[in-house]
């Protein structure tokens, strides 16, 4: 049984409906890339979006193609997402950090068949237009003014129509137009992965995917948002839709600030204080920046109440410095292109909050709790999950109504586990609270002597140094542990160490066994796309300039046994960090479960180190070099010591968002040459939790699962059969027969209860005879519709069922006064079929009481097919109006309220358009022959217009409906589209969803 409530599909359209109708005056910022700041409100951004629209259609842009966006975090770039999405279109957004070739290789995946761009990035557009056979117009979001005068593709792009001016585009079109209307499921954005280890894989969401993630980030223990708020989001619109702010800000009536191409310290500060920014989402990189800029000119947040921080792991000391200067609570939140993308956020429990700040700190750096929506676990390689205890490693899996499972076009194949979990390429443990901490990435954790090494944990460390600007750990070939790590460092501006300095830094706050084998210091750390370091380039780097581990590793300086971070070099500065990318997921990754805790010190493999190996240090190393593709950040100390040394935890997290511009070549890094390795002892520094709770439980043991309520079975209907004795009657013996014999020998006439019985037969078959009658009655012509269909058949039928419902009751009353042994047979015959016949009436009233109130199917709703003159003066002055965007239907409790393109889309799978590789001829002439052999009636056959019109009746009542056929070009060859309308309003019962079906199942045949 379903429940009783109004249904409408969870598009997006309805986001941006709902800002402009009860938000309409609120304030969306943006700063230009003209460079003003411009402001616009939720209320101008539907209307321009809805011209939008309208430009796209007249494109010949169509339900499911995909246009491309490349563009920065402005108000033009959000009219143009809801302006695509609105008519079912697909919203591709392409990242400008990007390499060209690999810019032109995801469009040309994608299919775009048009791209939305800034000026900005004119250049690359202009670069791989040659590359993109499906791109047909380029819209630059600026005005005449600004449109360039010598754009020009940089080869030949045949394909290629017009560079288009936006702002004309959206001056030209109106604001009329119809969006939504389609099934939730609809593809509305598709994003691709980075492609770390391959080609990128695309992720296509759909509007109830971003629409119940919308819901989840608006949740007080995620975003929290409400329309008090003032939110900027930094993370760029095309890293998974600015982890869904670009919907959930709208949604909630808060204020937008777009912070546009600028996002140095000094420009998002000016943002943040002029337009009292409440809210913040970016990546570490950006925070680090803006408090590079708050040290150096003594400016203060006075209205920034939380930022949250995802795309890379959080070093402790920015969450210390916006908490404890600024009075900024900072969210750690982890998630993946694959995932919305949030996937768990470092809220506070109760219990845990009520903790001193300093004891927070552990699970504050942790990547945090799935919220409602989302579900988690932990399995090993052989897919069975593992304790939810704070100290099992294992593949971290996620599952829920917004993640993927699959890739665009099938890429990767198989992406989900036998219970629906995708793998997320991240290697984690969760705590008895619920807590997940991610401790490398599959494919990047060093695996020496058997055991996992955190890079993460070690570069975390690392960027503690105060001359650190940037550090990064991967593994290098032993062959002996089969891997060791080593620690790659990016000085600030300025700064000059020696590698050993890093070694000593490190002593006492990561295990013996986990010190790098050498350090290396670098020109920079070559970042990706997203702004997360690229240990698969650092990786190939080393080994193309030969790189070999030292002979005999660096080791820690003797004079200080234990070490603390203060006592190292007496301070703890603000740090930049950005790990590996997140969306691949490694094939080889090989899980072990360590000890829980090292009570001895180790060498890699487990071996005791000899007295007589022990190992002094070696001169340092002469300096590496490594070029990357990101620009230099740097922060300024502070005074302060720092606290005692905790392990700082680290993760990949949310999606990136990166900072850096520009890319440079790549320079050799010096080769340095190692004998075999005596790993170093000692014990690993340990941050002490709260007591766990005894009957805390693990996510995996209480699943979370959105439920599709099931269908109610239509109730069967079954013959009332009386009980045996249903009365405290004795039923009189030895009366057989119907009749019985007259004193003089003859037949007596029949009793009154026999002629009672016989008139409840009569009763129980007048529903056939009037269904029945009216039928055949209208077939032949004898009587006229409405009196044969709407008054025979529906109104009187029924009626005469329930009577003979009561009628059969009656006469089984009487056969057991009258005398049962001979009567039961009529009485028994009489209720069957009165039963029978109510069974059916109530099973068709159950079958079709539900169906939509509706007389019209169409299946293309952007671009309604419409009747020429003579189509409408054959439907006749009394049939139903044709409606190019119909009514609200009415009369259905199931469906009241709603529009029929909407209902149209739900209820009528086969209402979708035939798109073929045929010519639009060959499809025309297959279009016409299924009409004809359908026993239609052609009105209008226009092949040069690709229409064909024709009257179509049902075989009992004549019930008739008017069919319109549009055959149109399209890119794969031809396109095909049908609209069956009664001319009798109400509801047809599937009559004319059948008959599309049927026609496009006879055209594809033929």
């Amino acid at each position: 049984m379903q429940g009783l409530m109004q249904h409408g599909a969870l598009t997006l359209d309805k986001i941006i409906d709902h800002a402009a109708m009860w938000h309409g005056g609120r304030e969306v910022v943006s700063r230009s890339v003209e460079g003003p700041i411009v402001r616009t409100t939720y209320g101008q951004i539907r209307d321009r979006a809805k011209r939008v629209s309208n430009a796209l259609l007249g494109m010949g842009i169509k339900s499911g193609d995909r246009v491309g966006t490349l563009a920065w975090n402005t108000g033009r770039h959000m009219e143009a997402w809801y302006g695509i999405m609105g008519i079912g279109a697909v919203c591709h957004t392409l990242n400008p950090r990007l390499f060209p070739e690999q810019i032109a290789w995801i469009a040309d995946h994608a299919g775009d068949r048009a791209i939305f761009t800034d000026l900005t990035f004119l250049p690359i557009i202009a670069a791989i237009l040659p590359r993109l056979p499906h791109v047909e117009y380029v819209v630059v979001f600026t005005d005449r003014a600004h449109m360039p005068a010598d754009f020009a593709p940089a080869g030949d792009a045949p394909h290629f129509k017009g560079l288009l001016c936006y702002e004309e585009l959206v001056e030209q079109h109106h604001a009329d137009c119809a969006w939504g209307g389609f099934d939730e499921g609809t593809a509305a954005g598709l994003c691709y992965t980075s492609g770390t280890t391959g080609d990128p894989k695309g992720v296509m969401y759909s509007h109830r995917s971003n629409f119940l993630h919308t819901l989840i980030t608006l949740q007080p223990d995620v975003m929290g948002l409400s329309q008090k708020d003032v939110i900027l989001p930094v993370v760029p619109m095309f890293h998974a839709n600015a982890w869904g702010v670009a919907f959930s800000a709208p949604g909630s009536g808060a204020k937008m600030v777009m912070p546009g191409a600028k996002m140095d310290g000094a420009s998002i500060y000016e943002l943040l204080d002029s337009e009292q920014v409440t809210f913040s989402a970016a990546v570490p990189t950006v925070w680090q920046m803006l408090l590079q800029h708050l040290e150096a000119t003594g400016a203060t947040l006075p209205t920034l109440k939380k930022v949250v921080i995802g795309g890379a792991a959080c070093p402790e000391s920015i969450i210390r410095a916006f908490h404890d200067k600024y009075d900024v609570e900072v969210v750690h939140a982890w998630g993946m292109t694959e995932t919305s993308p949030v996937g768990t956020l470092s809220v506070l429990t109760d219990e845990l909050s009520k903790l001193p700040y300093d004891q927070q700190m552990h699970w504050r750096l942790k990547q945090g709790r799935p919220p409602l929506g989302v579900e988690i676990c932990l399995k090993d390689d052989e897919d069975k999950r593992l304790p939810h205890d704070g100290k099992a490693f294992g593949n971290l899996k996620i599952r829920g109504p917004i993640i993927a499972a699959e890739y665009f076009r099938g890429a990767g194949g198989k992406i989900l586990d036998d219970e629906g979990f995708f793998d997320t390429g991240d290697v984690a443990t969760i705590d008895e609270y619920g807590f997940m901490q991610i401790t490398d990435r599959a494919k990047d954790v060093v695996k020496s002597g058997g055991e996992w090494i955190s890079t993460i944990e070690i570069e975390n460390i690392a960027v503690g140094h105060p001359k650190v600007a940037l550090a990064a750990v991967v593994g290098q070939p032993h062959p002996k542990w089969d891997e060791r790590p080593v620690l790659l460092v990016k000085l600030k501006e300025g700064e000059t160490a020696a590698p050993q300095e890093f070694i000593d830094y490190l002593q006492g706050k990561i295990a013996k066994w986990w010190m790098p084998d050498d350090v290396l210091i670098v020109d920079d750390i070559p970042l990706g796309a997203t702004g997360k370091i690229d240990k698969k380039l650092i990786r190939k780097r080393l080994a193309d300039d030969g790189y070999k581990l030292p002979e005999t590793p660096l080791q820690p300086s003797p004079p200080a046994p234990k070490p603390t971070l203060a006592a190292a070099d007496g301070s703890q500065p603000v740090k930049i960090y950005a790990p590996e990318p997140v969306e691949e997921v490694a094939a080889d990754a090989v899980l072990h479960t360590p000890e829980a805790a090292r009570e001895e010190e180790t060498q890699p493999a487990g071996e005791p180190v000899a007295a007589s190996e022990a190992i002094s240090p070696q001169t340092p190393p002469p300096e590496a070099k490594l070029i990357a593709a990101e620009p230099e950040v740097q922060a300024k100390a502070p005074e302060a010591p720092a606290p005692e040394a905790k392990p700082v935890s680290a993760a990949d997290a949310i999606i990136a968002e990166a900072a850096a511009i520009a890319a440079a070549g790549p320079k050799p890094a010096a080769p340095v040459t190692a004998p075999e390795i005596k790993a170093p002892e000692t014990k690993a520094s340990e941050v002490k939790a709260p007591e766990a709770k005894p009957d805390a439980k693990s996510a995996a043991d209480a699943p979370l699962r959105l439920h599709e309520p099931d269908k109610a079975e239509a109730p069967k209907a079954r013959p009332v059969v009386a009980e045996a004795t249903p009365f405290a009657v004795p039923i009189t013996p030895g009366r057989k027969g119907k009749t019985a014999k007259a004193s003089d020998g003859k037949k007596a006439k029949p009793g009154w209860a026999s002629t009672y019985l016989d008139f409840a037969v009569l009763v129980a078959l007048t529903p056939a005879i009037l269904a029945g009658g009216g039928a055949l009655g209208v077939k032949l012509g004898l009587i006229d519709l409405p009196f044969g269909y709407n008054i025979m058949t529906l109104d009187w039928a029924p009626r005469a069922a329930q009577a003979g419902i009561a009628t059969g009751l009656i006469g089984l009353v009487i056969a057991l006064f009258a005398g049962f042994g001979r009567l039961w047979k009529a009485a028994l015959l009489a209720l069957l079929i009165t039963g029978a016949t109510f069974g059916v009436m109530f099973g068709a009233k159950a079958l079709f009481g539900q169906a939509p109130p509706i007389h019209d199917v169409a299946t293309d709703w952007k671009t309604p097919l419409s009747f020429s003159d003579a189509a409408l003066a054959a439907r006749g002055g009394t049939a139903a109006l044709v409606d190019d965007d119909p009514s609200l239907p009415v009369g259905s409790a199931a469906f009241a309220g709603r529009r029929i393109a909407e209902i149209n889309a739900e209820t009528c799978p086969a209402a979708r358009p035939l798109v073929s590789s045929r010519s639009p001829a060959d499809a025309y002439e297959a279009a016409k022959a299924a009409v004809l052999a359908s026993g239609m009636s052609l009105i209008t056959d226009d092949p040069m217009d690709g229409r064909l019109e024709a009257t179509a009746s049902s075989f009992w009542y004549g019930l008739t409906d008017d069919v319109v056929v549009r055959v149109r070009p399209d890119a794969a060859g031809s396109r095909l589209d049908i609209r069956s309308i009664g001319r009798d309003a109400g509801p047809d019962l599937g009559r004319n969803c059948d008959r599309i079906g049927a026609l496009m199942t006879a055209v594809k045949a033929r």
